[in-house]
This record gives C-alpha cells, structure tokens and sequence, in this order.
C-alpha cells in the first residue's frame, strides 16, 4: 500500500496502540477525509494479522453479530464467511469499515475490550449514524477520535515541509517575532493554494503532484455531488428537498453582508419552523460548521448565545470555492482572486481552523453600540475577540470591545489578515497562515502571563 499523505491521526493510533488499557476505537467524520485510507495504513504496519470488514461493500457480514456478542461467537461467524482470515490473540486488529450500515457492530465493542486479545477499531460517515445511539450502546467501553480534513499543518507536510518547520513557525508567533518579506510571501501563496483546494486529501494530492490546480475543481464538484446524493439516502425524518435547499444555498447567505442565516434567501415565505433540523442534520454530518451569535461578549460562551441567529459555513473551504459560480472559477485560479466572495471565504477558512483545533464558533453583533466581531475564542481566565480582515482597515470594534470597561472579559483581542506579526498594546495582529496555532499560543500567552 502506498502512502499517499501524513495525517495528524496517525500520531494519534500510536498513541492509541501504546496505552495498555486502550479501548476499541471508533474514527468517524465526513466522507473522504482520509478515514479509511489512514486505519489500513495503521493496521498493515503494526499488527500481523489484519481482519478488514466494510459493511457496504461485504453485506454478508452485517449478519455476524445475529448469534450473539460474545468474541467467540463472533469469530466463529467470520470465520464461516473466510476461513483464510487469522485470529492471533495480542497480534489482530478488527478494521469495521463503514459503521454506519452495521450499527449492531457498536454493541459488540463491550465484548471486545472485556475479552481483551484483540484490537479493535471502527470506521464511518457522519451521515447516516445515530452516534447517540451507538454511544448508549458501548458507553465506557469505546474512544472516539473526529477526523477533518487536512488542516495547515497537515497541508505544510503534503508540501514537504517537515514538522521542524512548524515549530519554528511558532517560535515567530510566541516570540512576537516578524517573518522576512521572503517568508511572508512563499507562506502567504501557500495559504491562497489552502483556500482554493481546501483540505480534502484527494484534491491535496492532485494539486502536490501536479504542482497546480488542474484536476482539483473537478474532484471538488464531484464531493459537492457526493454530498447531495448522500443527503437524499440518508435524511430521515426530515423533508429531503428542504435540507437540500439548505445545503445549496450556503453560499448564498455568506454573500450577504451579515453573512447571517436567513430562512427567506431560500424561497420566498418561507418559514423557520418549516426548516427546524435542517441546519443541524448538516452540521452532524460533518458538512458544515455553525457560527452562534452571543448574546452578550462575556464569558461563559455555552449558554451565551441565540440559538436563533447563527451563521452557516463550509466545513471545508476548499468545498466551499468549488460552489461558487463559474465564472468566478477561472479567475479564481488563475490570478487567485477572490472577487466579492473574499470576506466570506476569509471568515469560511477561519472558522474552519478554529474548529479544527477544538473551538466551537460564535460572534457578536450590536448596533447599539455598534460592535461586529468575527469569531470569540477564550484563554483560560479571559474572552479573546478574533477580527478577520480580508482587507487591511479599521478595527473599530476590535478597539471598543478591548478598552469598554463595559467589556471586562476582553483583555486583548486577535486580528488576522495579510499582515506580519505584530502587537500593539491591545491586540495581537498574526498572518492567516498561523490561525492554526492559535489555541497553542493562547495557552501559552496565559501561562507567560501568570508567571509574571
């Protein structure tokens, strides 16, 4: 098998292998991040003996759990449907691919880890799995791990860059140090290429052996497809051409000004109620991710914020460019102008690399007085604004939420753009490219901080 890209997962299933007490592990995520691809290269290179199962392309053994969950059992039946498979206790690990067609597969997870010779890691789509469910099921027998799709970091080392190169990233970031015009500039065209092909590993392998976008739009369009067909197999208990109509008009919204969710963008009269769970069935099939607005920019951010008015964005960015108008594609790559779409694509890229290290999005919005803020973060004792400025202009609100007393959660603030690092005594000013280490710098600012 021939490996194609690194991923940060794979860091994670050593670590997983290592522990002596771990549990059956169960990787899930969006279709085509690379789930499948980076367990089988895991597997082959670490166990003797690897029993693959995908419960879409090998039906017959969605029936192996029918006589019971104990291992024995179970290796008995899989045993009737390949007796070439071989089960050596402590050297075996059971791949189940395609969990969501098998959910029964999820009970059987209590047994493996008490019976504890072999290992066990599952596999599936967001789309078309109660995870809830299956989490009542093996609840503290199992691990969870999400996987995305490539993030910076990732897209640095499918550029052959080495991870040396992202500590000393770092180090520019934590030591308030500027890039060279050099660095500036090879960073900054890397992250346009990161904007345009997002993160999807297909489409980031085309692109490195190419060493252009020829291919990627194509690939791009297919996963929008992809995803479509998925939303009219898989939708249950919802009105199928209601969260269609969701799912294609996000790019819609985000043209706006507010870039707000807005029920009648979609068809005329249309009535919230109407659309109830439609939004969130996206978001749980890893589609896309949900921006709340705050009630009020003040810790705690859970249960701060209108569950009502909200904004929508691509989980991949890259998803996201291949939606727009074609028109707007040639230009786009050719010349990697972002035409009228570039505040929302700016923002889209953003909130998908703060979710990828672990925030969940919000902002705020206020016309008395008049605030609009991108994204909050927080640090351990403080709320931490976060402007996105796809053009370098005024941060008026930045400014006001920093030096309000009315604000007294807000110590400083973030602003990200095509600027080398900087900070002025009130916000930190970083380039895009380094969003990805922000949450690393945030804790660190706070330990510098209590140290003093």
């Amino acid at each position: 098998m021939k490996r194609q890209l690194k991923r940060k997962i794979d860091s994670y299933l050593m670590e997983w292998k290592n522990n002596p007490d771990r549990k059956p592990l169960i990787v899930k995520g969006a279709r085509q991040v690379g789930k499948t691809h980076s367990v089988e290269w895991f597997a082959k290179h670490n166990y003797s003996s690897v029993i693959e199962i995908n419960f879409v392309e090998q039906k017959k053994y969605r029936d192996i759990f029918n006589d019971g969950f104990e291992v024995d059992t179970i290796l008995k039946n899989v045993s009737l449907l390949n007796p070439d498979f071989m089960f050596i206790p402590g050297e075996t690990i059971f791949f189940f691919d395609e969990l969501q067609a098998c959910p029964n597969c999820a009970t059987s997870l209590k047994f493996f880890k008490l019976d504890g010779r072999f290992d066990v890691i599952c596999s599936g789509s967001l789309m078309g799995i109660n995870y809830k469910e299956i989490e009542a099921n093996s609840v503290g027998y199992k691990d969870d791990y999400e996987m995305y799709s490539m993030d910076f970091e990732e897209f640095l080392w499918a550029n052959g860059y080495p991870s040396g190169f992202v500590e000393e990233l770092y180090s520019h970031m934590h030591g308030l140090e500027p890039f060279s015009d050099l660095q500036m500039n090879v960073l900054l065209d890397l992250f346009r290429d990161y904007v345009i092909i997002g993160g999807m590993p297909e489409v980031v392998d085309t692109y490195i052996k190419n060493k252009n976008f020829s291919g990627t739009l194509a690939i791009q369009k297919q996963l929008l497809k992809d995803y479509e067909e998925d939303i009219t197999k898989y939708v249950d208990g919802l009105d199928k051409a209601k969260v269609k109509a969701v799912y294609n008009h996000i790019s819609t919204f985000l043209a706006k000004e507010n870039k707000r969710f807005q029920i009648t963008k979609i068809a005329k009269n249309a009535r919230n109620r109407d659309y109830i769970g439609c939004v969130e069935w996206l978001a749980d099939a890893g589609i896309i991710n949900i921006c709340y607005c705050m009630n009020q920019p003040e810790l705690p951010l859970t249960g701060n914020y209108d569950p009502k008015l909200y904004k929508v964005y691509f989980k991949d960015t890259g998803l996201l460019i291949a939606s727009l108008d074609e028109e707007a594609q040639e230009d786009l790559r050719a010349n990697k102008n972002l035409g009228t779409y570039k505040g929302a694509i700016y923002e889209n890229i953003v909130g998908d690399m703060l979710v990828k290290q672990g925030y969940r999005l919000f902002y705020y919005s206020s016309d008395k007085p008049s605030v609009e803020m991108d994204f909050f973060v927080r640090d351990a004792d403080s709320l931490v604004p976060v402007e996105v400025k796809a053009k370098d202009g005024s941060t008026a609100s930045l400014d006001r939420l920093i030096e309000d007393g009315k604000y007294q959660d807000v110590k400083y603030g973030i602003k990200l753009g095509y600027k080398n690092i900087g900070f002025n005594g009130r916000f930190y000013t970083f380039p895009y490219f380094l969003t990805f280490l922000l949450k690393r710098f945030l804790a660190d600012h706070h330990k510098c901080d209590k140290s003093l």
